[in-house]
């Protein structure tokens, strides 16, 4: 890359897409038909149905730069979509990028920006097909990812959150909590980690990389409902719960198994807190027939329960310990907070 120009300002236009494009040149593109640099791309669509999801993220409301770079940045906001496709039994085969920032934002922090999303979108076998570049005069900076997929092979429908049903089990694709604990810590000025279980918990809130073929797994041992967990346990599993129309009752002694794994690094009772209401997790919440294997990695958090005829009080959500559990305290809210 040219070493010339210290700003967005200093390269124009041209200049920072040309050193975006030269990034993803290396990506897989096996489906691209038309990649950057035209009006629009152009992909093949082998099963003749697209997913698409998109996610936005700012600076200082999703990341603060004392606390994140911009590769962070850029593994953050690509795995969060593609995850969304995962919860639905699919895998990406595209995504669009835009960036909205002041023509002061330095050269280095986009560079570093697009090394992120190249990281995240070559592990998951992804093209960038796009995107778009504009200008703000203020000092915010945005940045928007569409993903776009498909169904994966042996997937033949989309798992929806509305198909749990009384008598299913709940499980959840890997650990809960750690993206939150991790915050945790940088809020409480722990930016560097004291040891590998804290460095790991600071890596997670940072720049999740989780499995993304736990989705279509799920899918295809007969998952019935299926949810990216981005806004905590109980917020998410309440989605999943009102769409369904049931229960989900959680084992207490699972709960307490998850949180065990955070301690030391925060203590138990903040651990339990940030095992039900952890957002940025983007592991995997689904439920599964009564009976069936579920898939390797994954851990059993407790069963689907039907609504009781006679109970005018029982009405769908996360319940434990004979609780119902509100969601509205603690998960993420873009307004609520």
């Amino acid at each position: 890359m040219q070493q010339d120009g210290a700003t967005l300002g200093g390269l124009g236009e041209e200049g920072v897409l040309g050193e975006v494009l030269d990034a993803y040149a290396d990506l897989p593109a096996q489906d691209l038909l038309v990649g950057p640099g035209d009006d629009t791309g152009l992909l093949a669509v082998r099963t003749g149905a697209v997913l698409a999801t998109t996610d936005t993220v700012v600076r200082d409301r999703d990341w603060r730069d004392d606390w994140s770079t911009a590769q962070d940045v850029g593994i953050k906001v690509v795995t969060q979509n593609l995850a969304d496709l995962a919860a639905m039994g699919g895998r990406g085969t595209g995504v669009l990028v835009a960036l909205v920032a002041p023509d002061s934002l330095p050269r280095a922090w986009v560079r570093g920006l697009t090394e992120g999303i190249a990281h995240a979108a070559g592990r998951a076998g992804v093209p960038v097909v796009g995107g778009d570049l504009s200008s703000t005069p203020g000092d915010t900076v945005m940045v928007a990812v569409t993903a776009l997929g498909e169904l994966d092979d042996g997937v033949g429908a989309p798992v929806l959150r509305s198909g749990a049903r009384p008598g299913d089990l709940l499980a959840v694709s890997g650990p809960l909590g750690r993206s939150g604990a991790g915050l945790e810590l940088l809020s409480s000025g722990r930016s560097t980690a004291r040891d590998e279980q804290e460095r790991a918990l600071l890596d997670h809130h940072r720049r999740p990389l989780t499995d993304l073929g736990q989705g279509p797994a799920a899918a295809r041992a007969g998952a019935t409902s299926m949810i990216d967990v981005s806004d905590g346990l109980v917020r998410d599993g309440d989605r999943v719960a009102r769409a369904s129309g049931v229960r989900l009752v959680l084992d207490g002694a699972a709960l307490d198994r998850l949180a065990a794994a955070l301690v030391p690094a925060v203590d138990p009772e903040e651990a339990l807190r940030q095992v039900l209401s952890g957002g940025e997790e983007h592991e995997l919440l689904a439920t599964f027939p009564a009976g069936a294997d579920v898939p390797s990695g994954w851990t059993v958090l407790g069963e689907v329960v039907a609504l009781g005829a006679d109970a005018p009080a029982d009405r769908p959500g996360v319940w434990c310990r004979e609780e119902r559990l509100d969601p509205a305290h603690g998960g993420w809210d873009h307004f609520g907070g």
